[in-house]
């Protein structure tokens, strides 16, 4: 089974490399780009062994992924 993660800052977190990508786009004459937020993506695959995937992923992204404090992220199942 593959999981894909996504693991992003808090909209009230700042985000600086987001921040400085948005200012380069608008340094290059790209007009309209009001905001870039920048995430990580994980793809993790579980083993037919796995008992519980679903609480196996959101456990792994919780407890490992993501810092709760500053993070917000979102679990998507890819392929059984």
């Amino acid at each position: 089974m593959e999981f894909e993660v996504l693991v992003q800052l808090k909209s009230e977190v700042l985000d600086p490399e987001g921040r400085a990508i948005q200012e380069v786009l608008k340094l290059q004459g790209v007009a309209g780009v009001s905001g870039v937020t920048v995430a990580k993506r994980y793809l993790v695959t579980l083993d037919a062994t796995c008992k519980n995937p679903e609480a196996t992923i959101q456990d792994v992204a919780s407890r490992y992924l993501a810092n709760p404090v500053a993070q917000v992220y979102q679990v998507k199942r890819l392929h059984p």
